[in-house]
């Protein structure tokens, strides 16, 4: 089974940036979507942003116009792009891939971002 491999959390001030990278250890190709989750302290894991075969993606509306979903299969990797970081975004990150029935997560990331 694939594993997924996530990196790029951190510390960062408010209106700050991070990049999250997500590494398969096989091919992610045939996954549809792949995307990242995160769980704030208290509160349950939410859907941040996903992105399909096609390149399509979705966002939930936080962080819309602030984070960009990044797919490269020759490399097997999903990015996410975060700029403008506000103490909301503070969380465990998850990067999650789809196939049908099956779900492969990472083991998460943590971003903490300082006011």
């Amino acid at each position: 089974q694939v594993q997924l491999v996530e990196s790029g959390g951190g510390l960062v001030k408010a209106g700050g940036s991070l990049r999250l990278s997500c590494v398969a250890s096989g091919s992610i190709s045939a996954f549809n979507p792949m995307g990242w989750y995160r769980q704030a302290p208290g509160k349950q894991r939410e859907l941040v942003a996903a992105i399909r075969r096609g390149g399509f993606t979705n966002y939930v509306d936080s962080v819309k116009g602030r984070f960009t979903i990044f797919r490269d299969n020759a490399k097997r990797t999903v990015d996410l792009q975060m700029n403008s970081l506000n103490s909301e975004d503070t969380g465990v990150y998850y990067c999650n891939a789809v196939q049908g029935y099956l779900q492969v997560w990472g083991q998460g990331t943590l971003v903490t971002v300082s006011s």
